[in-house]
């Protein structure tokens, strides 16, 4: 990161194809990850998008308005190193999803739960196969092995790209099937992403708005629809 604080050197940016894939070339030379890698890409569409971030850095290069390629640097100089490691760590949200622990009171509450989080769990055995299982409270039950197992398949399935944008679908919705829902386009991802604050929601209306957590939940949301349309260019 810190070789990213000098100021804008080059005057053309590209996006082109390469061997192996497509990538970014700033006055004719390629770009390269933080960790010295040449950043190769899988597809022309994530290229012109890294492409028009660094066309639009005017003075310093500010990182904190370029997420793509911070997204493609993750993807390249992190997941690529320990896929497998990632793809479990993301795997065990199943055994604990959000969507399985469910509050035993108020009814409204109780129902309005049901009502959104059980599509998501029918969709999920329809679709990929592995049906998890409600239990009312927040004490661990574990989930049925053999749906786990086809779960943490799918994860490992993704490719090291998909992988580094699913970590924050699933990461900041609390929930594995809702990674799932939104890389499939089960509903928009603005949709998921209101499914997976349906207590935070619940709590709002009964308290009022906490100002600082809004921000921060409008912060979380930004990276989730950020990740998800990482997730569709890959």
């Amino acid at each position: 990161m810190s070789d990213w604080k000098q100021k804008r050197f080059w005057k053309e940016v590209s996006a082109v194809e390469v061997d192996g894939g497509f990538s970014v070339l700033l006055d004719g030379r390629g770009v390269k990850t933080p960790a010295k890698v040449s950043l190769t890409l899988p597809s022309l569409e994530m290229a012109e998008a890294i492409a028009a971030e660094w066309d639009a850095q005017v003075e310093g290069i500010n990182p904190e308005t370029m997420p793509y390629t911070r997204s493609a640097n993750a993807a390249i100089d992190k997941v690529a190193n320990q896929h497998a490691e990632v793809a479990d760590m993301l795997a065990d949200y199943g055994d604990s999803d959000l969507l399985c622990y469910r509050a035993d009171s108020p009814q409204e509450l109780v129902a309005r739960q049901a009502a959104h989080w059980d599509p998501a769990l029918d969709w999920a055995k329809d679709t990929l196969g592995a049906r998890l299982e409600t239990r009312q409270g927040l004490l661990h039950a574990r989930q049925n092995p053999a749906a786990l197992s086809v779960l943490r398949d799918a994860v490992h399935d993704l490719n090291n790209f998909q992988l580094a944008a699913f970590h924050d679908l699933v990461s900041m919705s609390g929930s594995l099937v809702l990674g799932f829902a939104a890389a499939h386009n089960w509903r928009t991802a603005d949709d998921i992403w209101q499914i997976s604050r349906l207590d935070e929601t619940w709590q709002e209306e009964q308290w009022g708005v906490d100002e600082e957590a809004q921000e921060t939940a409008e912060l979380k949301r930004a990276a989730f629809l950020h990740a998800k349309s990482f997730y569709d260019i890959c």
